[in-house]
């Protein structure tokens, strides 16, 4: 583990229970292990109890004492031998292990006499330090964190299975997820559940997430059922009507069984297409839920605009079932950084009770770690008729910003803007006198390049710097995009690209130079200020635009100008 950058000379780092693991080599349960039984482990500087932070310099210590570290702990021998075993299948080495927590399967696959033994061995050995449960759940956490693993769709981040939880509220009931993977979302809901169903399309993570179950005690004070098959087309719980179904499906999947499935009841909203096969994940959670049941789904948020599921999205929001739509900060999925949308729909328990609003949260530019209650400004009761649009958007920015923009206060601000930027423009174009023409051109020249071995200039991919007395950095680049070289950077087929090495600039005194790049910083001063001009103008017409027709803005009096009566 490298030091945090950019920390004061002389202030000690800290580091999680998490950090310390991986500078020793060894699992966190390791280290939880270690603070319970020895008395003189560094004592937490700062954090709460559920994250304490460490002195990096006191742990280093403490494991040089005891040697920590030094020789493979049980928990690595452990890991290096499943991956010796079973390569880049790590998950059927964890099913191996929960197989022998559970007594289930006394060997692994493929493995027998002394190699199975030694497995053994070690999850023995690790067995008498911490809990069977404990040993797996650090195991699991350790397959998830592993860069690269295999399976990585059978896995919803810890974090989003916080915002799931926070979206679902407090419930009791019975609980589906029919795409589990290896069940961390499914088991998340294990202390709020009277029976917890799970189906996922691989038998390697319905066998795992069984295990996994098993393993962690959660058969012992719930009903739990895992099993694997594709939950569109062969439905292992074709009765069951969950309290609360929760779902991470697979993500653009075009083959998801829609013309063998063309006549399914499922799709009481509409048939999805192809590429709408969320939409059809969507309608079989549904169909599924309990009357005063609650849906949660994680959706890209490609589907709450595509035109190909506007017939659906409107149909949910018609029957007044879509609740809430929450669009979460990018990084929070297990399988890619893209950010995504939670979607909460509730069968009515009554066929007449559905919502007259749907509650829209924006927290798609917050850090991943921010809180999911939205805060102020954050959050709109967006009237369900406004959404049933031509394009039936459910972007949460899209409405949100709408409510709570001070359209007034803004376009004053813009306006104001606008007036400093055209008084800055007035005075940036310096007036300039006719030259000979043609004379800089024909004269004595020297190539960057040349500048460039003789140590007088640093080159970029679009810039020079200067590194001498005798050259003007200013006076550089602007030649560098003279007419000349522009062409040379222009190849036949008009492909452009800027080449700094093998441009040439004329021979002047540095004084001259000087001169030149003082003209020079002036138009690139202009240009910048155009730019910023033509982006505060395009702000300020869009802004007026939707304040007008949306009633926040009126139009002008009649005798401020703009009225028919100025143009008669």
């Amino acid at each position: 583990m490298k030091d945090e950058p950019g920390r004061p000379e002389g202030a000690d780092v800290v580091v999680t229970a998490a950090e310390i693991a991986r500078l020793a080599g060894v699992t966190r349960a390791a280290v939880s292990n270690w603070r319970r039984r020895h008395e003189d482990f560094p004592v937490a500087v700062a954090g709460g109890a559920s994250s304490p932070l460490f002195s990096l310099s006191e742990v280093r210590g403490w494991l040089e004492d005891r040697r920590k570290g030094r020789e493979a702990s049980a928990e690595v021998r452990l890991w290096e031998r499943l991956r010796a075993e079973f390569g880049d299948d790590m998950l059927g080495g964890l099913t191996a292990v929960a197989g022998i927590l559970v007594d289930d399967a006394p060997e692994a696959d493929g493995d027998d006499g002394e190699g199975a033994g030694s497995l053994r061995a070690l999850v023995a050995e690790l067995g008498a330090e911490v809990s069977p449960g404990t040993l797996l759940a650090e195991l699991t956490a350790r397959l998830v964190e592993s860069p690269g693993r295999a399976g990585s769709d059978g896995v919803t981040s810890a974090r989003l299975i916080e915002a799931i939880r926070y979206a679902a509220g407090p419930s009791e009931g019975t609980v589906l997820d029919p795409a589990c993977g290896i069940g961390s979302l499914l088991f998340a809901f294990a202390d709020r559940s009277t029976g917890l169903f799970g189906q996922d399309v691989l038998p390697a993570h319905a066998r795992f997430a069984g295990l996994r179950a098993r393993v962690a005690g959660l058969t012992a004070v719930t009903s739990v059922t895992v099993r694997a098959g594709d939950s569109l087309r062969e439905d292992a719980y074709r009765e069951l009507r969950a309290d609360l179904v929760v779902c991470e499906p697979p993500v653009g999947v075009a083959d998801w069984g829609r013309e063998e499935l063309l006549l399914d009841a499922r799709w009481e909203f509409g048939v999805p297409s192809r590429a709408e096969s969320e939409l059809a994940w969507l309608q079989h959670c549904y169909a599924h839920t309990a009357p005063g049941g609650r849906v949660v789904m994680v959706m890209p948020t490609s589907v709450a605009y595509r035109k190909a599921g506007r017939r659906i999205r409107a149909e949910i929001v018609r029957r007044g079932l879509l609740t809430q739509v929450i669009a979460l900060p990018a990084g929070m999925a297990a399988s890619h950084a893209l950010p995504v949308h939670l979607w909460v729909l509730r069968r009515p328990a009554d066929p007449t009770g559905g919502v007259d609003a749907v509650r829209m949260t924006d927290l798609g530019g917050l850090d991943a770690d921010a809180p999911f209650d939205g805060g102020a400004g954050r959050s709109a009761e967006v009237p369900r008729i406004e959404l049933l649009d031509d394009t039936v958007d459910l972007t949460p920015a899209a409405h949100v910003a709408a409510r709570l923009t001070d359209y007034a206060g803004e376009y004053a601000a813009l306006r104001a803007a606008i007036a400093r930027q055209l008084t800055l423009l007035d005075g940036l174009l310096p007036p300039m006198e006719a030259g000979a023409g043609g004379g800089l051109s024909e004269g004595a020249s020297v190539s960057l390049s040349e500048l460039a071995r003789a140590g007088l200039i640093e080159l970029s991919e679009d810039a020079v710097l200067s590194t001498s007395g005798q050259l003007d950095s200013d006076y550089l680049n602007g030649f560098l995009r003279s007419a000349a070289n522009n062409r040379r950077s222009t190849s036949a087929s008009g492909t452009f690209r800027l080449d700094a090495r093998g441009a040439r600039v004329p021979q002047m005194r540095i004084a001259e130079q000087r001169r030149y790049g003082a003209a020079f910083r002036t138009l690139a001063a202009f240009e910048e200020s155009v730019r910023e001009l033509t982006e505060l103008g395009g702000r300020a017409a869009a802004l007026a635009r939707d304040g007008l027709t949306g009633g926040a803005l009126l139009p002008p009096p009649e005798s401020d100008g703009g009225g028919p009566a100025d143009r008669s």
